[in-house]
């Protein structure tokens, strides 16, 4: 399994320090920011499977940095630490799309902890969005499975046609292409073509 990576973020030398020196012991690849404006230039350039970030710092904070890492792709997780801990600023943080809330100064074990859990939640989203992308078909009467929302799994099974009208609102006109009209051309023999063995255009099955 490739490394996972990590951003910390924090304008105090001596916390982003300490902090960054215990995360290297775990198996992640830790990558350091002393601002948020390095931060969010670094989300441009690089890819970091989690961010942990100090909220209050000066210039962009702890808010602007999750914004850019939500902003390049939601499935990177971001933990924000905080000094101040109260309650209103953690719910403003849930609600722009952080994965957790620590506060400051937090135990390592207890950070590890949390990352561990951020990077599980990943993997399983990572899942679920691979599987949705697999058109479930079953093997013997290639009936399709029509999951709903919510329901991975558990939908009704439809024929192809129904399956197309029902999930993507696709109503099919009925023709025929080339090949199969040249094969019931022949299988019609004589009576579809003329002397020459031409597709006589009289014919029902010229006509469609």
């Amino acid at each position: 399994m490739p490394q996972k990576s990590l951003l910390l973020v924090d304008d105090e030398p001596l916390i982003r320090e300490s902090l960054a020196r215990e995360l290297v012991s775990t198996t992640l690849a830790v990558t350091v920011a002393a601002s948020g404006e390095e931060a969010v230039a670094r989300l441009g350039r690089e890819w970091f499977d989690v961010v942990v970030s100090d909220l209050v710092m000066p210039g962009m904070d702890g808010f602007q940095v999750l914004k850019a890492a939500k902003g390049k792709d939601t499935a990177i997780a971001v933990i924000l630490l905080t000094g101040f801990g109260d309650m209103d600023t953690a719910i403003d943080a849930l609600r722009l799309g952080a994965d957790d809330f620590l506060r400051k100064p937090c135990e390592i074990d207890e950070l590890c902890w949390r990352i561990g859990n951020c990077l599980k939640k990943q993997e399983l989203q990572r899942k679920v969005a691979f599987y949705e992308r697999v058109l479930p078909v079953c093997s013997y009467c290639g009936k399709i499975r029509h999951d709903r929302p919510g329901e991975h799994g558990r939908g009704p099974w439809f024929e192809l046609e129904e399956y197309l009208r029902r999930a993507k609102g696709v109503n099919l006109s009925h023709g025929c292409c080339p090949e199969c009209f040249a094969r019931a051309a022949n299988d019609l023999g004589p009576a579809a073509t003329g002397t020459d063995g031409a597709v006589d255009p009289d014919t029902p099955e010229a006509a469609s």
